[in-house]
């Protein structure tokens, strides 16, 4: 017997819905520890290797915007998100690529992460609605051997 009397695929289905849950709540910071290692691997390369724009005051010359095609074959930013900025460096006078974020993408993961959250609430009130039916079926029966059993 599983957790509270649900037992077979009850609690298969209850199980899988938990850990889909567990799943989506990991995900996010899961990815973020990973681009954190990469940058922290990346600031551990010599200074020369490092981007002007972590080491030096720069002005963003253009904002965040789509790659080109040609772009997201050439730069390895490009790669990351589909978004980049061009950063103009004070000291080095260099001029480099930032991958970026823009508004249009975090809305995107917004609303499917909201989607997410709706389609399990959806599932887990079909699963409390099913369960329901199951138990008023069960009493129902219950009802009807002790009728049948006056």
């Amino acid at each position: 017997m599983g957790p509270r009397g649900l037992s077979g695929p009850r609690c298969c289905a209850l199980y899988a819905v938990l850990g889909a849950l567990a799943g989506l709540s990991l995900y996010r910071p899961a990815a973020a520890a990973a681009m954190v290692a990469n940058d922290e691997r990346r600031s551990a390369s010599p200074v020369a290797a490092t981007p002007c724009w972590r080491l030096e005051d720069f002005v963003v010359a253009q904002e965040c915007a789509r790659c080109s095609s040609f772009q997201a074959k050439t730069l390895p930013e490009c790669s990351r998100t589909g978004f980049i900025e061009k950063i103009n460096c004070a000291t080095s006078k260099r001029e480099e690529y930032k991958s970026c974020r823009s508004a249009v993408m975090e809305a995107r993961v917004f609303w499917r992460f909201v989607g997410s959250m709706m389609c399990v609430a959806a599932v887990f009130a079909v699963l409390v609605v099913w369960r329901q039916r199951v138990l008023d079926r069960k009493a129902l029966e219950k009802v009807r051997k002790q009728i049948e059993s006056i």
